[in-house]
């Protein structure tokens, strides 16, 4: 089962990977966006580590509704309200039990996924977050290891994909040939479930 103290490690190894790999988020974001992708999500989850150090949650959900709260509040872009959703909507479905088990997360964190999908239009396809997080999903029933293979395979597959959403959609065939940023850091956050679990 899945405590508390699970969710805090998971965003607290989110943020590590974050900040590792700000400089080649934003690095990934720079052809196709604004170039601040890895800057925005570092600030956002330097902010979330520092709310759960003062406030700590005592529920998987809490901790995750906590987390959504303050990547809306502090991060800039689409990517704050579209990252806030997803581990809100998932944070709400995981209610207020103390312990969950996997198959609850993964239940939980499909509708985040779907919320995501809904707030922002995207589909697989569309060359967004969504590439990496809808195999991640799918694979979270068979395990945190196999969502993360999943997540850094579909942030890969956007590569050739000509992007329909998001400010990388107003470049058109332009779009082509670069990995999508927001694919790219939701495959962070998934190999963060993998670390929390000390897999």
């Amino acid at each position: 089962m899945l405590d508390a103290d699970f969710f805090r490690r998971w965003m607290t190894a989110t943020a590590a990977s974050v900040d590792r790999e700000a400089e080649r988020l934003t690095a990934l974001d720079s052809p196709i966006g604004d170039a601040d992708h890895g800057s925005n999500l570092q600030r956002g989850f330097t902010a979330v580590v520092a709310a759960l150090e003062k406030e700590a949650p005592g529920t998987p959900g809490g901790v995750l509704t906590l987390a959504g709260r303050q990547l809306i509040s502090t991060v800039g872009g689409a990517s704050g309200p579209l990252y806030g959703t997803l581990l809100r909507r998932t944070g709400k479905a995981l209610g207020d039990a103390g312990e969950v088990s996997a198959e609850q997360l993964a239940e939980a964190f499909r509708a985040g996924v779907d919320a995501v999908m809904t707030l922002g239009g995207a589909a697989p396809g569309d060359k967004t977050m969504i590439d990496a997080l809808v195999p991640a999903v799918d694979a979270l029933g068979d395990s945190f290891a196999a969502a993360r293979t999943a997540a850094e395979e579909g942030a890969v597959a956007t590569t050739p994909l000509q992007a329909r959403k998001g400010r990388a959609s107003y470049l058109g065939e332009r779009s082509i040939g670069h990995q999508d940023p927001g694919a790219t850091s939701s495959a962070l956050l998934i190999a963060g479930l993998v670390e929390a679990a000390g897999e």
